[in-house]
């Protein structure tokens, strides 16, 4: 049963307004224009409505609080619709029927759009697809129909709709939409597995001539399988005997590759031993001591003549003394003090005489100069030259001269003895020299033995590259004989090693001819694959049987669709029937109280199909081939009127008979609410009586949310809601119970 609608942000109600809904009958009151029909397009809303036109809008943004003066507008809308699920009725079910309980005892469902376009539903808060909500909805007959909403001015729709849009309504109110889900999706199941079927049966088809092509394949295998052991046990005697051949060369050659080598390791000890390099210390030490003793001696010798030249300055010397004697005989002498005084006095007197214009003034100065040079030659007078002691000059020079002599002498013996041993030195020198030439040319020999030993090297170089070739040959030719096999050659290179003779020789060339010869037979029968094709063969009969079984399983997977759609579509048909003989007796008990007799009832009209081309033209109705509709026709017959066509009745009749029918719809299968809008604006007081307990017989299995401007209906709910439109713009909600109401009056 329904509990509680709630509002925030939905088209007039910008704030967050909650409808209660705790008795059965609830009625919306209010002006026109205050906001009565946006609780029931908000009912609408939630419950999954895809139509924005039929909620009176164009576009998402239309659902939305706009804003007025006072409130600004709002970002989203958003509804919560609450049911009670004590009873457990709410369930999901998957397309073999089979159902599961939710266990809540409260089941609240909320939409949430935005002026993006964005819409989000959500179960107890969990986000969830539409489907989920079109599917929970339809586990307590509330479908996609809207039979359990009639807005203002649509409740003739059931009168003006088609038979087949009506058999739809009746269809959706005894709660046959969830079956027809089921068998859409079974349907859309068989669609997939019969596309499944037919790719299998395509991929059958196309491994069918490959799968011929590779039994013919095989057999060429199996015949080349002779081919095969036969070329294996040639190929293995010719490896073995091979790789002994190869491997007993390399022996013999290393063999004679480290005896070269050992002799030119003694040979280059003896080429190092002659050479010049041992005597490089020595001579360089005999070298050092000539240079070093003829450094001396030219010391020595530069210091001689240095002695010759000290000893011609001191006979210099004293010819000159004998000279200076005879000359200074007679000879004043005047020191240098007077003379530097006295050209001092003149050349201060010169100095100052130049700042003097006065010829007085010059001659007195030049007077001065005069009488000054003329004191001073007065003061030589009867001066004598000092008297030079000769004697003890020759002396001390006569002393230097035999120091110097004596010197002289013993530069003679150092420069003899010097003389000596750089005699001795260049001696040895020469000898070592001679040591020098005889050790290389007994070095010259080893050098040409080297060349040779080098030359024999480099032939072993050679013939291992042949041996290297070979081994490389063979393991090439091995390579290709595993492929040509498919297995791995083991123990063709393990044998003992054999010197290789002209008879072994010619008896391998003969196997490897022979070989060369099963190796085209072998790749002219295509053995080079056979593994290949084998594992091909296998893996496509092991496909060809797997899309067998899986064929088998598709044509039984289709036989079951097509039996549950067959199943379901016969227990459509055949509660469609019950629902509608059920239906007509309440359609008809109704129809009785409304008009005070008559009849009315449903009946079920079949008609053809309307089947196009591939190029769209009709195809002819009178075919038989053509599929039929059923659709849904009301039969009413009035009392005292012989009208039975629908389209001549009057207004009010029709909304009479509409609300008769949807009552009796709601009768056979009862929804958890029915909302009415403005339903009864065409009824008179008479029929609005009626109509009001038409409502109090109905609310004992639903809850009515009736919007109204009739009183007599307004009598009949026990609350009432009353919609105004406040100074904010906004629509709000004003309250009341008739019970508190009463007692309150009282």
């Amino acid at each position: 049963m329904l509990k509680r609608i709630e509002l925030s942000g939905f088209k007039s109600f910008a704030k967050k307004t909650t409808l209660t809904f705790d008795t059965p009958i609830t009625a919306v009151v209010g002006p026109n224009g205050s906001g009565k029909s946006n609780v029931v397009e908000s009912i609408r809303f939630v419950l999954g409505e895809q139509s924005i036109k039929s909620m009176r809008g164009k576009g998402s943004a239309d659902l939305i609080w706009k804003g007025s003066k006072l409130l600004a507008g709002g970002t989203k809308a958003r509804v919560s619709i609450a049911f009670d699920n004590s009873d457990r009725k709410f369930a999901f079910s998957n397309a073999s029927g089979a159902s599961a309980e939710l266990g809540f005892d409260e089941i609240t469902l909320s939409r949430e759009v935005t002026a993006d376009g964005g819409s989000d539903y959500f179960i107890n808060g969990t986000n969830v697809r539409l489907k989920d909500i079109t599917e929970l909805l339809g586990s307590v007959n509330i479908g996609s129909s809207g039979h359990h909403i009639i807005s203002q001015g649509e409740a003739d729709r059931l009168l003006s709709a088609s038979p087949k849009d009506r058999r739809g309504m009746v269809e959706d109110a005894l709660g046959l939409k969830v079956y027809q889900m089921r068998i859409r999706d079974a349907e859309r199941k068989l669609e997939k597995t019969a596309l499944n079927m037919r790719e299998v049966q395509a991929l059958r088809r196309e491994l069918a001539p490959h799968l011929i092509f590779l039994g013919k394949q095989v057999e060429k295998i199996k015949m080349a399988e002779e081919l095969r052991k036969e070329f294996a046990g040639l190929y293995h005697e010719y490896a073995t005997l091979e790789s002994a051949s190869i491997r007993f060369a390399e022996h013999e050659l290393h063999t004679e590759e480290s005896h070269i080598k050992r002799e030119i390791a003694s040979i280059e000890d003896v080429v190092t031993s002659s050479t010049s390099g041992k005597y490089d210390a020595e001579r360089g030490v005999i070298l050092d001591e000539v240079r070093t003793a003829e450094n001396e001696q030219s010391k020595l010798f530069r210091e001689k003549e240095e002695l010759g030249r000290a000893l011609g300055r001191i006979e210099g010397k004293l010819d000159a003394l004998t000279v200076v004697h005879e000359e200074t005989r007679g000879v004043t002498v005047v020191p240098v003090r007077d003379v530097q005084s006295l050209c001092a006095d003149i050349i201060a007197t010169i100095d100052t005489t130049e700042t003097i214009e006065e010829l007085s003034g010059v001659r007195s100065a030049l007077l001065s100069m005069k009488h000054k040079i003329a004191t001073f030659t007065d003061s030589l007078k009867g001066q004598k030259a000092p008297e030079i002691d000769r004697d003890s000059i020759r002396a001390s020079i006569d002393h230097e001269k035999q120091a110097l002599e004596s010197r002289m002498r013993e530069i003679d013996v150092l420069v003899s003895a010097v003389r000596d041993h750089v005699q001795v030195a260049r001696e040895k020198l020469a000898k070592l020299e001679q040591e020098i030439r005889d050790s290389e040319r007994s070095s010259y020999a080893g050098v040409a033995r080297r060349a040779t030993l080098d030359g024999q090297l480099r032939e072993c170089a050679i013939r291992m590259e042949n041996l290297t070739r070979r081994k490389s040959v063979l393991a090439e030719e091995t390579r290709e004989a595993e492929a040509l096999l498919g297995v791995l050659m083991h123990g063709v290179t393990d044998g003992p090693m054999s010197e290789d003779t002209n008879e072994k020789f010619a008896e391998r060339e003969a196997l490897h001819r022979k070989l060369e010869r099963i190796k085209i037979k072998l790749e002219d029968a295509g053995a080079a694959s056979g593994a290949e094709v084998l594992k091909e063969f296998e893996d496509t009969r092991d496909r060809d049987a797997f899309l067998a079984r899986e064929l088998v399983d598709i044509e039984a997977s289709i036989t079951s669709l097509r039996a549950l759609i067959h199943e379901l579509r016969d227990t459509i048909e055949r509660t469609f029937k019950e629902g509608i003989e059920k239906i007509n007796v309440q359609f008809g008990d109704f129809f009785k109280l409304m008009f005070g007799g008559g009849g009315a009832f449903l009946s079920i009209v079949v008609e053809h199909k309307a089947r196009r081309d591939e190029d769209g033209d009709m195809i002819d109705q009178d075919s038989d081939a053509l599929p039929f509709e059923h659709g849904i026709e009301i039969n009413v017959n009035l009392p005292h009127k012989k009208v039975r066509d629908l389209n001549m009745l009057s207004g009010g009749e029709r909304s009479l008979i509409s609300i008769a029918l949807l009552f009796a719809m709601s009768q056979v299968n009862p929804p958890p609410f029915l909302v009415l809008d403005e339903t009864d604006a065409a009824l008179d007081e008479a029929n609005s009586r009626k109509y009001g307990d038409m409502l109090t017989h109905l609310s004992q299995h639903s809850k009515l949310i009736v919007v109204t401007h009739n009183r007599e209906t307004m009598s009949r709910a026990q609350v009432l809601y009353g919609v105004t439109m406040g100074l904010e713009g906004a629509s709000k909600l004003l309250s009341i119970k008739f019970d508190e109401a009463v007692l309150i009056a009282k």
